[in-house]
């Protein structure tokens, strides 16, 4: 069975992105497709990047990179749920993925995102990285707008047209994540 990871990209307290993650997991979880897991970066405690030598060699030496990389490895594609900071995704998104490479190679990943203007420049950015990653992004994406999807900036009450856009990336990931297997299995 495909095993699709879905990334809540932020640790901030009092974070919306864990409502928004919430929501793409029951969403997904209804699907016979592929198996979803829900992974949360703030079980998995990366501190700022510490490893000595660089992710493209694989010779990881921290304890937490040797579990995160366990974890990464285990799913065939992705969606990433990040808010969007600074015209970008946040600090501890791109931490955790730099941390890794071989484990993102030949995958696929999609985009769900919150922001001002739906968390767009925070997908941009990350769509530049996943293509040094070898992800294979794919095109659709959900871009949450803080101004109406969401209640006084913080309660989560997403337009009923976002489930369209959710389900056409779980469709778009969950099909690329089956025809990149052959790479993977090489």
């Amino acid at each position: 069975m495909t095993r699709i990871g879905i990334i809540l990209g932020s640790t901030r307290p009092g974070r919306n992105g864990e409502a928004v993650a919430r929501w793409v997991y029951e969403h997904a979880s209804r699907r016979t497709d592929a198996e979803f897991e829900l992974v949360d970066l703030l079980d998995y405690k990366l501190p700022h990047l510490d490893e000595a030598i660089p992710p493209s060699l694989g010779q990881y030496s921290q304890p937490h990179t040797h579990q995160w990389a366990q974890k990464i490895a285990s799913f065939d594609g992705f969606i990433m749920v990040t808010p969007e900071y600074n015209h970008s995704t946040s600090g501890a998104l791109k931490n955790a993925i730099d941390f890794l490479y071989a484990e993102w190679n030949n995958k696929a990943v999609g985009f769900v995102s919150y922001g001002a203007v739906g968390g767009a420049r925070a997908v941009e950015h990350l769509r530049l990285i996943a293509g040094e990653l070898q992800l294979a992004d794919v095109r659709a994406q959900v871009a949450l707008s803080m101004f109406y999807d969401f209640e006084n900036f913080s309660v989560f009450k997403p337009g009923d047209f976002q489930r369209d856009a959710l389900t056409a990336v779980f469709d778009q990931v969950v099909a690329w994540s089956k025809a990149l297997a052959p790479l993977r299995a090489v």
